[in-house]
């Protein structure tokens, strides 16, 4: 499985060229054509079509992850979940702090998405569950 992550990881790199543009929630896919749930990306931008850049996290459907991998916990800047999938966040490791349930489709800029009366979600998701139906 972890072979075919890579292989879907490529080909959305591959298709987006040297620009970086969210991909569509119904095109998150491996190359063998099982669903994910969700990508992850270190980068955004101000410039929406060069958002969902930099490094990338690959969630499967069903993914429960209360502390994020090395070196992902607080540093997701932009996301995209698939079609018919529910990705819950959390701004604290354990699946403490506040939450945020984000729904099929992308979110280019975390930033613009508030956490509180003085916070985003710009570098702040240190947990995640994937649920997809």
């Amino acid at each position: 499985m972890a072979a075919a992550l890579v292989a879907a990881l490529v080909a959305l790199v591959a298709a987006g060229g040297t620009r970086a543009q969210c991909p569509t929630a119904s095109s998150l896919r491996t190359a063998n054509g099982t669903r994910l749930c969700a990508l992850l990306y270190a980068d955004d931008s101000p410039y929406y079509d060069q958002c969902c850049g930099g490094d990338t996290l690959v969630v499967a459907p069903g993914s429960d992850v209360p502390y994020m991998p090395r070196g992902w916990s607080d540093r997701v800047s932009s996301l995209v979940v698939g079609t018919r999938c529910d990705l819950t966040v959390w701004s604290r490791a354990g699946k403490k702090g506040k939450s945020r349930r984000f729904g099929a489709g992308a979110v280019p800029r975390l930033q613009e998405v508030r956490r509180g009366i003085f916070g985003n979600w710009n570098d702040a998701i240190s947990g995640y569950y994937c649920k997809c139906s």
